[in-house]
């Protein structure tokens, strides 16, 4: 049985983009997403690119994607990022 990875590597620049999408902004998406606006910022910006399984799921819902959804993750390496 596989295990679910112990952190995602998320896409920031995603991130922001369906959060502007969403007309949110960075703290309202904090707020909801149930995290903190300096960590959301930091992802956005890419200056962190790592989140729990459990943080990514309520990023996720947040945004109105499913909680299992791969639309904010980095694609594997050596594949483009194009959506």
């Amino acid at each position: 049985m596989e295990q679910p990875p112990t952190t995602y590597q998320v896409n920031g620049a995603e991130i922001r983009k369906l959060r502007v999408k969403a007309g949110l902004s960075t703290e309202e998406l904090a707020r909801a997403a149930r995290l903190s606006r300096r960590y959301l910022d930091h992802l956005q910006n890419g200056y962190r690119t790592r989140m729990r399984p459990h943080s990514y799921s309520r990023l996720s819902q947040a945004l109105g994607l499913p909680a299992d959804s791969d639309q904010l993750l980095l694609p594997p390496e050596g594949q483009s990022i194009e959506r």
